[in-house]
């Protein structure tokens, strides 16, 4: 069975029957319906946004009980090598990065100008023994010479008093003392000059006679030029101060020169590794001494690190810089700061730590954003 639709002549109208104008307002009609059966979705758009905020202000409230900073590095004490001593170098017993323990022979200068030094030493030293023994005997002598003028003096004035009384009686002339008189004198004089000789060689003996030997003056400091060349011959071999690796050893070559006090190489030691971060002033007021820190190195993400704060720095990192930074033209910017904060390790790490690793410093304050808003 098949239809036909007859096409409307011009100047027609045809009639539109009810059923059609029915069938057209059906669905602008169901339309408003449809939207007023969903009404899930005006309480979704208001309990979703209310549902984020709750969740933040939780986690604002309950957060803030540890303070973070990523701007820290592994420190351990680097030891610049130089020689006490002048030299040539004739022995390198190390290379580059090399593991070394303190005592370990690191290189050596040579020896025999020190050995001649301490040689001329010993020479001195027993030169000096010997003048302190003669002057032991110079005082000896000059103590013999005062008895001898002493007793001179004593018979001396004796054959002058005889002389006086007999020409206190009368029996001699008065030109007879003059002998007499002139030998007492020369007798006081001598006495005089020995006693001189006794005071001159017991100065010299630094006013003890007794002195030990190795006690004057003259010997202790030959003793010294004696201990220092001995120290200057031991100085010949430098060694580790420190259990630690050695590096920047490229200028240590055997024949070079080394001048007295010249770095020639860097111990970085690998005991007593702690940790340098950098926070914001405005985390300082909740950091103190003695609180627990964890530490990840970026070397080895996966093992964090116990630590606990031990120092906080004095200054920030630009007031001990050579220049500090100083404003005077009026184009000041604020700047937030940073303070070096000192975390010291627990206990040795199995994480082979080295000087200058970045690190993430989490320090437990002990206090929530929630308890802080509450002590205040």
């Amino acid at each position: 069975m098949s239809a036909q639709v007859s096409k409307a002549e011009i100047g027609q109208a045809k009639p539109v029957t009810q059923a059609a104008n029915d069938a057209v307002a059906a669905p602008q009609a169901a339309a408003p319906e449809a939207r007023k059966r969903r009404p899930g979705r005006l309480v979704l758009m208001v309990a979703v946004p209310l549902l984020i905020a709750g969740a933040g202000g939780y986690f604002y409230l309950t957060g803030g009980r540890f303070e973070e900073t990523d701007n820290a590095y592994v420190q351990q004490a680097k030891v610049a090598v130089s020689s006490d001593i002048a030299g040539r170098i004739v022995a390198v017993n190390i290379s580059e990065n090399q593991m070394v323990h303190a005592g370990d022979v690191l290189f050596s200068i040579d020896a025999a100008p020190y050995e001649i030094a301490l040689n001329q030493a010993n020479a001195a030293l027993g030169s000096a023994r010997v003048n302190v023994e003669q002057l032991k005997v110079s005082y000896r002598t000059a103590q013999t010479a005062l008895k001898a003028a002493t007793g001179t003096l004593a018979i001396q004035q004796a054959s002058y008093d005889r002389q006086d009384s007999l020409v206190a009686q009368g029996v001699s002339s008065a030109s007879a003392l003059d002998q007499p008189k002139l030998s007492l004198q020369t007798a006081q004089n001598a006495v005089a000059s020995a006693e001189q000789q006794v005071a001159s060689a017991t100065a010299a003996l630094a006013g003890n006679p007794d002195i030990a030997t190795d006690e004057h003056p003259a010997v202790l400091a030959a003793l010294s030029q004696v201990e220092l060349a001995e120290r200057n011959l031991g100085k010949t071999e430098v060694v580790a101060a420190a259990d630690g690796v050695i590096s920047q050893i490229a200028s240590l070559n055997v024949g070079q020169f080394l001048p007295m006090g010249t770095t020639i190489a860097s111990l970085v030691e690998t005991k007593g590794t702690w940790v340098e971060a950098n926070f914001k002033e405005t985390q300082l007021a909740a950091i103190h001494i003695g609180m627990r820190a964890e530490v990840a190195v970026d070397a080895s993400p996966g093992a964090p690190l116990e630590g606990t704060v031990t120092s906080i720095g004095a200054a920030t990192g630009s007031e001990f810089s050579l220049i500090p930074a100083q404003n005077a033209t009026g184009n000041w910017v604020k700047v937030v700061q940073r303070i070096p904060v000192r975390v010291d390790f627990d206990a040795p790490s199995d994480v082979q730590l080295r000087s200058g690793m970045s690190a993430l410093v989490s320090v437990d304050t002990g206090k929530s954003t929630l308890d802080k808003l509450q002590s205040h």
